[in-house]
């Protein structure tokens, strides 16, 4: 059986898993109270960071990779369109721009709004990345005029990416989602492996319920 080790970024895992129909289980990690006190996980991933995987005697971190193994390893499915597919371009672009373009950048901003002392709450380097992630949060907006999805009609893999920066953005980031954006994220959270995936990640549940409640 696939295991999940941690929350946040590792819901992007559990969704797809759920979406899939792959059997797993998630194996809570907790970095606020401290990696170091977790010396099992540290064995699977000594960088300390979450998520990680390990199917068999396969072991992986990075959740948009691990998602690229899991498509690979059990697919085909509808989740990733062929390289042939015309649909496969803007899959593989939006796939990566959920993580590279969109959830790094608005890191250092959740980080710097609810870790760093109040002094630096507003610091340079967090006002420079919540630029490029607004600049990158155009391509998303383009494609969503184009298309219900974002590589086409149809939900992939890359939704699940996208999707998961784009809360993470609103709960955590101070970011303030256009129509066509709340309107998108609707629809893909509306999924029943998104639900199931939620009811599965307890902590990332409790979390989102207290955001809302502010």
């Amino acid at each position: 059986m696939i295991t999940v080790f941690g929350e946040g970024r590792g819901f992007r895992v559990v969704w797809l898993l759920e979406e899939m129909g792959l059997a797993y289980r998630l194996r809570p990690v907790d970095l606020l109270a401290g990696v170091e006190k977790d010396p099992e996980y540290l064995a699977i991933n000594p960088g300390g960071f979450i998520p990680a995987i390990q199917d068999g005697d396969v072991t992986m971190v990075e959740s948009i990779a691990i998602m690229e193994y899991l498509i690979a390893r059990y697919g085909p499915t509808p989740l990733a369109p062929a390289p042939h597919d015309s649909a496969f371009p803007a899959y593989q672009q939006f796939l990566h721009l959920g993580e590279a373009g969109l959830g790094s950048t608005i890191l250092l901003v959740v980080v710097s709004r609810n870790f760093a002392p109040e002094t630096e709450r507003q610091n340079w380097g967090a006002r420079w990345t919540l630029e490029q992630f607004n600049s990158r949060l155009r391509l998303v907006t383009r494609q969503l005029a184009r298309s219900p999805y974002l590589a086409g009609g149809t939900f992939t893999a890359a939704d699940i990416s996208v999707t998961y920066a784009l809360e993470l953005a609103q709960r955590a980031g101070g970011v303030a989602l256009g129509d066509a954006e709340r309107a998108y994220v609707a629809r893909t959270s509306g999924r029943e492996a998104y639900k199931r995936a939620m009811e599965t990640c307890q902590a990332t549940k409790a979390w989102a319920a207290e955001v809302a409640g502010r």
